[in-house]
């Protein structure tokens, strides 16, 4: 079959080796690629896209309206390399009947990891502590110097016990955690069981815990969930960790809080926009800690998430079950 009679797949980046060799064995598609580690440039995502049938994209591509009438009304199917999926006009893309697939799942693990990591990073004061021996700031033992919080017989606040909420906490338990207590849109008793978790409100997650830890998807009820309010409830020995989506946490409330001392510190992997700017305030502040959305970055999870999504594509070309459809 021709070039110009098989059915054309565009990717916007090039992915993880796994998925690139899968991707490199469909003779039966004519695959165009941005060829890159970086961003593709909005005018060549539109150029790339028209008269695609199938799309591979990141979480870095805005697929809206433009992207989807430039890519016209033969593209079928867009794949994205990512568990969220609040990059595409999810509107515009059920309208015209386009089957989207994302990558759950084979991520959790490495996220997990990563939000303990950041929990630690963050309540020892790591950072803080790592600048003092390079600045000459250790100059003897001290009682009180760069002390921090403690996990053991504390009470741990999770937004979002889902898959990834639920491997933090089972990560968390080994800890010492006294109490842990959740908030969902809905009870979730299978999950809760595993970990002896209560169901509260978002203010009794606030006022309670010791450790609030962000895992929700964003939607638009829990887009600034994490704000004013939120933190004036919160102790002020109380410390936040997003890993989920940054608009979940307003920034300049939280910026607030940590500079009046209404909560002790924070730690995200995520941020409004990404990347952050440099000189954003939260980067000047000793107790905030912000990672460059780094949760699924194992080699491992990003070789899979990009096999994954590879595998979504074709089956949903072939017109065959997707592994991982959003139902929309």
């Amino acid at each position: 079959m021709s070039t110009s009679e098989q059915k054309k797949i565009f990717v916007t980046r090039r992915i993880p080796p796994e998925g690139q060799k899968l991707l490199s064995q469909a003779d039966s598609y004519n695959v165009q690629q941005w060829d890159s580690d970086e961003q593709i440039p909005r005018d060549e995502l539109i150029k790339g896209v028209v008269g695609a049938h199938g799309l591979l994209c990141l979480l870095t591509d805005n697929i809206d309206k433009e992207v989807l009438n430039a890519a016209g009304p033969n593209l079928k199917v867009v794949s994205t390399l990512s568990v969220g999926f609040d990059h595409l006009c999810v509107e515009e893309i059920k309208k015209r009947g386009i089957r989207v697939s994302n990558t759950p799942n084979v991520s959790t693990e490495a996220t997990a990891e990563l939000t303990v990591a950041l929990l630690l990073t963050t309540c020892r004061r790591l950072p803080e502590a790592r600048e003092e021996v390079k600045n000459g700031g250790w100059k003897t033992w001290s009682p009180m110097w760069l002390c921090g919080a403690g996990l053991s017989n504390s009470t741990v606040g999770i937004i979002g016990l889902g898959r990834i909420g639920l491997a933090v906490a089972c990560r968390l338990v080994p800890f010492g955690v006294k109490r842990f207590i959740y908030t969902d849109f809905q009870e979730i008793p299978e999950n809760a069981k595993e970990i002896n978790a209560e169901y509260v409100s978002n203010e009794k997650i606030a006022e309670d815990s010791d450790f609030v830890i962000v895992n929700c998807c964003l939607t638009p009820e829990t887009e600034g969930l994490c704000n004013k309010d939120f933190f004036r409830r919160m102790k002020k020995t109380a410390i936040l960790i997003n890993t989920s989506r940054g608009p979940v946490v307003n920034q300049e409330d939280l910026h607030d809080a940590l500079t009046s001392g209404q909560i002790a510190a924070a730690g995200l992997d995520v941020t409004t926009p990404e990347p952050i700017p440099t000189d954003h305030p939260l980067l000047s502040l000793k107790n905030c800690v912000i990672l460059p959305h780094i949760g699924s970055a194992t080699l491992d999870a990003r070789n899979a998430m990009s096999v994954l999504t590879v595998n979504n594509l074709l089956k949903g070309l072939a017109g065959e079950p997707m592994p991982c459809e959003v139902k929309l």
